[in-house]
């Protein structure tokens, strides 16, 4: 039986990934932080769901996951690491405490980062180990190639993922573990909700407030009409799977907008961003 490690499956896409897998064949290795999601889950996905209680940003724990995962193996090596787990940290930058800023990264990019360390060698990177080598799916966003006002943190944390992914995808050839990048555009999937409670929220007298106001708005309308996040799930199975995937792959519910954002130029666009979120200020 093939074994899958996804990181953040407690809900959105990284339980949808699972429960996909799952229903594929494959055992599914899933991190949560709290016992009571690990036990949830266990019920719902059945016996080829094995938690792994963690935070990405606590590098012991992970590695300890690490150990628990290498010893399930049997000596045979992991077919794929999911980095999906993650945050969303909105506000204005100038009125934004640096440690929010410093939250998003140390979960969105320094996350993948120990996640990868710790069960790189276990795809492949060990040579002691028997089997073909494994893939890593980085799970980005649309904002991975875009920058989204009242959304710095987030969009700065996916761009980094995008070069982290680039970078390991040519360092890790010495070991035939191949990277892939997805980057999907509005999906139902929690950290919508939780866009705006997790960072600052401008002051009262803030200019950004109306902006925020309206971003907070569009956010809740995309926890509604985003796409299923077991489709997403779909697109990872394919890429773990297939025999010569692509770097990277967008998937959105609204294609005719991505397509703008690669086609417009970059100062129409600014100037589209602007007025629909009212921020338009002084010529």
């Amino acid at each position: 039986m093939r074994s899958v490690v996804i990181t953040g499956t407690s809900t959105g896409i990284g339980f949808g990934s699972a429960k996909v897998l799952i229903s594929r064949g494959f055992r599914v290795f899933g991190s949560v932080r709290k016992q009571a999601d690990a036990d949830r889950l266990k019920a719902e996905l059945g016996a080829n769901f094995v938690p792994l209680l963690f935070d990405v940003t606590d590098e012991a724990a992970v590695s300890a996951a690490a150990v628990e995962v290498r010893a399930a193996l049997g000596g045979e090596t992991l077919a794929g690491l999911v980095n999906n787990a993650g945050i969303a940290v909105s506000g204005p930058l100038l009125e934004m405490p640096v440690a929010d800023f410093r939250s998003q990264l140390e979960v969105n990019v320094l996350g993948p980062v120990i996640a990868t360390k710790a069960f790189a060698p276990l795809l492949g990177a060990d040579p002691s180990l028997k089997g073909p080598p494994g893939r890593i799916v980085m799970i980005s966003s649309v904002a991975g190639k875009n920058g989204n006002p009242l959304m710095s943190p987030y969009s700065t944390s996916k761009h980094a993922v995008e070069g982290l992914a680039e970078s390991l995808r040519r360092e890790f050839m010495l070991f035939g573990i191949d990277v892939i990048v997805i980057g999907p555009g509005a999906v139902k999937t929690p950290i919508w909700d939780k866009t705006g409670d997790v960072g600052v929220t401008a002051s009262a007298q803030s200019p950004f407030l109306p902006a925020q106001q309206r971003l907070r708005a569009y956010a809740r309308n995309l926890a509604e009409t985003g796409l299923p996040a077991e489709q997403i799930g779909e697109l990872v199975f394919d890429v773990l799977t297939k025999p010569n995937p692509k770097v990277r792959y967008e998937i959105s519910p609204e294609p005719m907008r991505m397509l703008m954002m690669r086609i417009l130029p970059k100062r129409m666009l600014d100037r589209m961003i602007a007025k629909r979120l009212g921020l338009v200020g002084k010529p």
